[in-house]
């Protein structure tokens, strides 16, 4: 029994060890948790710059945060690592690198002033710092969570002193994340460089607030770079244009042109309008693509916000609507239209090629045929040779035997030479054209085998 006890113990103290695992399985599990949100609490200051530099800064970027945390005494993240949560005391420091570009956004918890963007969180870096941060500033955010002095204060009374805040009366307001809180967007640059967001917390819990801080800064920094294709959309439509009437221009000659040399010389230039139509998609067709998909992701922000409206105002949805999609639109128009640029173009090349190929195929009946003539009248001038030689070579054959005879009849043997000459000019004759026959029935069969 005591026996049975401690086997029946082991068995039920006994763990089942999982298979072999994946060896990216811990990896991909990962990533559900990574970019994790902040946690703050009102009164909060927050700066954030999205520096544009390059898919090939990412060393470059990582140094940078290393060279701050060794002046803080900060450990820095693994060298592989695309994001970090850093607290270097003073400040807080959430750093993300993105396929082309990066983000550094520090946080302040301290009281705020009448006018807090005057001393915002980037004043207390190290201005050598701030100025050699690898990249170009692409996108530049001031943002200010106030804490409402009562949650049950009117949407209207909020807004009084916002304008002074903002330093302008043209931005946006909502009540977002189901009423816990009021935001304002200028999406606008102030004299420093940086944009305002102020954010009235009306009972946002902790992570909460981290969530919908991080959503409005991520609206403004995919905002911006949506924006970076259209430049190429306005550079390049102009020259789609002029791409397109010349092409319009070529099709209408189509029906005029009667040589193959100038149906050569159109099918270059549409070659050279093809080059230049796919040097344009080159240059744009990752622009384009990289700014639908910001596009989606500023749609999706707003959408997360839950956004309620403020009387007076219009919200972060009908600003995008209004500044954005248009952009946006203009864009996809270009892209579209290069598009159908280059499916013209194909067809143009692809009718010109036709109409050369058959004046090539007509042009190529035409020597056969003249071929055809030639090999007839050779035949023929080949048979008339072959008369001629027969002529010859049974002359030639004949006088032979001819001075034979002579010669025998001038040795004392009496023949009759005249008769012997006469004699050997038939036979002498059918035996040549026998021949030559044999010869050129001989070849004849050769060439029709190699055929």
């Amino acid at each position: 029994m005591g026996s049975t006890g401690s086997e029946g113990l082991r068995e039920a103290d006994r763990k089942t060890e999982l298979p072999r695992e994946h060896v990216l399985r811990r990896t991909l599990n990962a990533e559900v948790h990574a970019r994790p949100f902040a946690r703050l609490n009102a009164p909060e200051q927050a700066t954030h710059l999205a520096m544009l530099s390059g898919e090939a800064g990412v060393a470059a970027d990582y140094a940078h945060l290393v060279s701050l945390c060794r002046r803080y005494g900060v450990s820095p993240p693994d060298s592989a690592a695309n994001h970090a949560w850093l607290d270097f005391g003073k400040f807080r420091l959430k750093w993300e690198r993105h396929t082309e570009f990066c983000t550094y956004t520090f946080f302040r918890n301290a009281p705020l002033t009448c006018r807090p963007f005057e001393r915002p969180v980037l004043d207390s870096l190290p201005a050598d710092w701030v100025e050699t941060i690898p990249g170009e500033v692409l996108a530049a955010v001031n943002l200010v969570l106030e804490p409402s002095d009562s949650p049950e204060t009117s949407l209207e009374s909020l807004t009084e002193g916002v304008p002074s805040l903002m330093g302008s009366e043209a931005f946006a307001a909502a009540s977002v994340s189901g009423g816990a809180a009021v935001a304002f967007m200028d999406f606008a640059i102030d004299p420093r460089g940086f944009g305002r967001v102020v954010v009235n917390d009306r009972g946002l819990k902790p992570r909460q607030a981290g969530r919908l801080v991080q959503r409005l800064l991520e609206i403004e920094t995919y905002r911006m770079l949506a924006l970076l294709a259209v430049p190429l959309a306005r550079e390049h439509g102009r020259e789609l244009t002029l791409l397109g009437e010349r092409l319009s221009a070529i099709t209408q000659r189509l029906p005029e042109i009667q040589g193959l040399e100038e149906e050569r010389e159109l099918l270059s230039q549409i070659t050279t309008l093809s080059a230049r139509a796919e040097a344009i998609a080159a240059a744009t067709q990752y622009r384009f693509s990289a700014a639908k998909a910001y596009y989606a992701l500023v749609q999706r922000r707003i959408e997360e916000l839950r956004e309620g409206r403020v009387e007076g105002y219009q919200t972060l949805t009908q600003f995008v609507d209004r500044r954005l999609a248009p952009a946006m639109r203009t864009c996809e128009a270009v892209r579209e239209r290069l598009d159908t640029l280059s499916r013209r173009l194909t067809r143009a090349g692809n009718l010109l090629r036709t109409r050369v190929d058959i004046q090539l195929e007509g042009q190529n009946r035409d020597l056969l045929q003249s071929m055809d003539r030639r090999a007839r009248l050779q035949l023929r001038l080949q048979e008339t040779v072959e008369g001629l030689s027969v002529a010859a070579i049974t002359y030639y054959a004949v006088s032979l035997i001819n001075y034979a005879a002579r010669g025998v009849e001038a040795s004392g043997v009496p023949l009759p030479v005249a008769g012997i000459t006469a004699a050997a000019i038939p036979l002498v004759a059918g035996g040549v054209w026998y021949a030559i026959r044999r010869v050129r029935r001989y070849i004849e069969r050769q060439n029709e085998g190699t055929a």
